[in-house]
């Protein structure tokens, strides 16, 4: 008799985060894709449209039918933009499936917030059940989640980077400077003007300055994490290399430290976090080495002269920013081992 494999489905499986999903879960032993949606290419096969997934040669992208794929799936990823997210996960939430939301319908918790930000919330109800889905402060709450609400790429970095520091109240948190580079899948996978190769190549440029739509994710982690209400300035870049994200966190000390003190703050925050990589101090993430992995890659330096410290984060943005990310959710779902399907090695140089 066959081993039983939990069947899962993939919304929206033709972008750059649907395509890491479906690459990444060839890699896990206990699952297998039973059904991946797509707009634009319905019918087609997986394997023909991308030969990379050439494994996928039977699987055959399917239109948007949330009760065929109700009755196909024992868990779903949606993948889909912002807003149309909402409708669908509301409808596989009801049918009794866990979902694994990679939009940002789900991941503020104030209505009013997200509305202001993102548009009307059709799903509000929703809002109490669901998950922030970062594994390595929330696991626990994470492992009996129906509905995770998978981080944004550059709370990721951010969070992960001042997390240990806001719990233990060594920072200003008035006073919380990110800056914070992304390649250039993280605009998705559409044609734009911005993102054409010209546009990109040879230059990096900030966009968004202190408006981005992640700024109130991020505020709202940190100050759950402070106990008291935290403040950001949070700016954005786009730089031209296809994955990778590199950020930069400045703060101000509220009391004297060494970089050898916030090291170990950091080590002891992060002890057996399988996916945290704290480097030694005065070594530098470097974003070449987590491309294609669930690694984040931490650094930390005081400045004691301006008793200032500063942070860095290094993620693969459709990886731990994204696709692995929500595949550790699944895996603490699920009560599988936290690292299955996720021990890969990056690509280098």
């Amino acid at each position: 008799m066959g081993i039983s494999l939990t069947k899962v489905g993939i919304i929206g499986a033709t972008g750059y985060t649907g395509l890491e999903l479906l690459r990444c879960l060839l890699y896990h032993p206990e699952v297998e894709v039973t059904i991946a949606t797509s707009r634009q290419f319905v019918g087609k096969k997986v394997s023909a449209l991308f030969p990379f997934l050439k494994e996928y040669n039977n699987l055959i992208l399917s239109p948007l039918d949330p009760d065929r794929i109700a009755k196909q799936t024992d868990i779903v990823f949606t993948a889909l933009p912002h807003q149309v997210s909402m409708e669908v996960v509301s409808f596989f939430i009801k049918k009794g499936k866990k979902v694994i939301d990679l939009s940002a319908d789900f991941r503020l918790k104030d209505p009013t917030v997200y509305e202001a930000w993102y548009g009307p919330h059709k799903a509000k109800e929703l809002l109490a059940l669901a998950v922030y889905g970062l594994p390595e402060i929330y696991s626990k709450k994470i492992r009996g989640a129906t509905l995770v609400a998978n981080p944004g790429c550059y709370p990721t970095t951010a969070i992960l980077a001042l997390a240990p520091f806001l719990s233990k109240g060594v920072i200003e948190l008035n006073n919380i400077i990110i800056d914070a580079k992304s390649g250039v899948s993280g605009a998705g996978r559409g044609a734009k003007l911005a993102t054409h190769f010209c546009e990109v190549n040879e230059n990096i440029e900030a966009y968004k300055m202190c408006i981005h739509r992640h700024t109130p994710e991020i505020e709202q982690e940190l100050t759950q994490l402070a106990g008291e209400e935290v403040k950001v300035i949070f700016v954005p870049h786009l730089i031209p290399i296809s994955r990778g994200m590199f950020t930069t966190v400045y703060t101000r000390l509220i009391k004297p430290i060494t970089s050898e003190t916030a090291h170990t703050l950091m080590a002891d925050y992060y002890r057996n976090k399988p996916f945290i990589e704290l480097l030694p101090p005065e070594t530098a993430p470097k974003t070449i080495y987590v491309r294609g992995t669930n690694i984040c890659q931490l650094g930390v330096k005081v400045d004691r002269k301006s008793q200032s410290m500063v942070i860095m984060a290094a993620i693969d943005n459709l990886a731990k920013g994204a696709s692995t990310q929500a595949i550790q959710n699944m895996n603490l779902m699920l009560d599988f081992p936290e690292e299955m399907g996720l021990k890969t090695l990056s690509v280098f140089p």
